[in-house]
């Protein structure tokens, strides 16, 4: 088991809002890993699993979060998941 940590800028001038948030939880789940992500590197983060924890962060255009990955190929689903952030943009 390997753990894999990735930031990213969000620039979508909505945040994560309901449809990037679906996407992104869907992906997480659909992984298999343990998956978090948090508003800022360094802090706590949710399960990245439950979309209205990953709604309730208000991340918002100009935010860094920091996704934090559990599980079998830790690092593909960590760039995985940093895609599916940045895509829905």
């Amino acid at each position: 088991m390997s753990t894999a940590t990735r930031t990213t800028a969000i620039t979508d001038p909505a945040g994560i809002h309901a449809r990037p948030a679906s996407q992104f939880t869907q992906a997480a789940t659909a992984s298999g890993c343990t998956v978090t992500i948090s508003k800022q590197p360094g802090t706590p983060g949710v399960n990245a699993s439950s979309i209205l924890s990953v709604m309730g962060l208000g991340i918002k255009q100009g935010d860094t979060v920091e996704i934090t990955v559990d599980g079998e190929n830790a690092e593909t689903v960590a760039d995985e998941l940093i895609e599916t952030l940045t895509q829905s943009e």
